[in-house]
């Protein structure tokens, strides 16, 4: 059982706050270990409904601090990673007797427009429906819509792109390590390591631990740490469903429902259409989660209330859901939790310290980030200054508004690329594009091809440069063409990866 000198920080988690920690960490000159015991952002993480947004409905709930730094963090995430998150309009349809009257939408609106150091986005404006073409879609119902900006964000690339950072800077970065036990010693924490491919262990020191385990965070406490009586997340489900396409415009739409809950649907992948999200207490293991036929119902018959053509069951290509560690705060109703994220630490004079991390949403990981690095400084003294607001993520070393040219450039390199093609790989890679074609010059240049436009020469990458391990983690995780290939096709995915990765063992 191999043993690691001391590390200044340990990190359980490899969701996005976990990574964003290492990465924001290692940047300052600490030196960093984190492990995952499954992929990165097999959990919630990559179960969002892939919003970079201010959170508009949070404002009925008073959090205006996180409304105010989720607003200013959008153009901040938009320009450090412009090929995974990019601009989105939502149009939030409006009719007399709504569920909100006008004046307060418009109220939420202006503070939406205004209190967020917006330069970019473009700012709201009222749409009239009987001319507008995202109405077509819509019930004739509707003759007025407000319109604002928002961002969107391929959340597991998001978590992995800090996760290679983060490497490329220096830290130990482990996929599928199960932490199975983390205890104080001789001032450090011990903490042993199972690879669950291989079964090896190893021994890690640190002078901290941070347990940013998302909603297994309360378990981490019980099981790890040998605490009793751990309740510190409410974990609340949400599910989504893929449909086929369901209009062409561009823009997204946000739905009010009769409950007083939202819901998005939200251009998808080109060819389809994001329906959700639900909000329901959810009390089993994470990792059991599933979208429920209650779910599917209620998703189904509340965009039907706006959509002329219905949605059905007939209609969904795909699901998935999520389980939200929101901190129990004791609100009554799951929607009505905070979205806010808390940092504690623990640890006596003398004692290793260790920073829980609760809550937390996509846009934000980069502040609490930067929170939990104030709160590490306290407890094991500073190293280096805030840098992450000015970084960018791997690839995204481009202008804010430049994907449309990085998108012309590749096609101009590779000119047997097909138009979709090349905009898929730079929505994924960025300027990393180039360096994952090499000197290709033809199609059969970039080896098997396995479906839809994924060939070899990216699984080879995804498997050597983004911990990439099985069919499902290239399909569904670090690209989405799990909705393009057959079932025989990610059969055949899978046997080809198994066979690389016991050649590269």
């Amino acid at each position: 059982m191999p043993e690691h000198n001391p590390h200044d920080i340990f990190v359980i988690g490899g969701g996005i706050n976990g990574c964003g920690i290492a990465r924001d960490a290692v940047g300052r000159g600490y030196s960093v270990a984190l492990a995952e015991m499954n992929d990165f952002a097999s959990g919630t993480s990559s179960g969002a409904t892939k919003l970079i947004h201010g959170g508009l409905r949070y404002l009925e709930h008073y959090e205006f601090r996180l409304v105010r730094e989720s607003l200013m963090e959008r153009e901040v995430l938009w320009a450090m990673a412009p090929h995974i998150i990019w601009p989105m309009r939502f149009v939030l349809p409006f009719h007399k007797g709504g569920i909100r009257p006008a004046w307060l939408i418009r109220l939420g609106l202006f503070l939406y427009d205004h209190i967020g150091g917006r330069k970019l986005l473009p700012a709201t404006r009222t749409l009239d429906m009987r001319r507008d073409p995202a109405a077509k879609p819509l019930k004739s119902l509707f003759t007025k819509a407000f319109e604002y900006s928002d961002g969107w964000v391929d959340d597991a690339r998001m978590v992995v792109l800090n996760a290679r950072d983060a490497a490329d800077r220096g830290a130990t970065i482990m996929s599928r390590s199960r932490v199975t036990s983390a205890r104080r010693e001789n001032g450090l924490w011990k903490i042993e390591v199972q690879d669950k491919t291989t079964g090896a262990m190893q021994t890690f020191r640190a002078r901290m631990l941070i347990n940013a385990a998302g909603p297994w965070v309360d378990m981490v406490l019980s099981n790890t740490f040998g605490k009793n009586q751990v309740h510190n997340v409410r974990l609340v489900q949400g599910s989504h469903i893929v449909v086929k396409k369901k209009f062409d415009d561009p823009r997204a739409y946000f739905f009010q429902n009769p409950d007083g809950r939202i819901i998005f649907a939200i251009p998808y992948e080109t060819d389809y259409t994001l329906i959700g999200t639900t909000d329901r207490d959810y009390t089993d293991d994470p990792k059991n989660i599933r979208i429920t036929e209650g779910e599917i119902t209620y998703l189904c018959d509340a965009a039907s209330e706006y959509f002329a053509e219905p949605v059905t069951r007939d209609d969904i290509v795909w699901t998935y859901s999520g389980a939200r560690p929101l901190f129990d705060d004791g609100a009554s109703k799951a929607q009505e939790a905070t979205r806010d994220y808390v940092l504690k630490v623990e640890g006596g004079e003398g004692e290793a310290p260790l920073l829980n991390v609760f809550g937390g949403k996509l846009t934000t990981y980069r502040r609490l980030g930067e929170h939990a690095l104030e709160k590490i400084a306290e407890a094991i003294g500073a190293k280096g200054a805030p840098w992450t607001a000015k970084s960018k993520l791997p690839g995204g070393d481009f202008p804010a508004t430049g994907y449309e040219a990085e998108v012309a450039k590749l096609k101009s390199r590779y000119a047997f690329l097909i138009d979709r093609h090349a905009r898929r790989l730079v929505r994924l890679y960025g300027t990393a594009a180039t360096s994952l074609l090499g000197n290709a010059t033809a199609a059969t240049d970039l080896g098997r091809h396995f479906g839809a436009d994924l060939y070899e020469v990216e699984v080879q990458w995804l498997v050597e440069r983004e911990w990439a391990r099985h069919a499902e983690d290239v399909l569904w995780r670090r690209t989405k063409l799990g909705l393009k290939l057959t079932a025989a096709e990610a059969d055949g995915l899978e046997d080809y990866m198994r066979e690389t990765i016991r050649n590269v063992a």
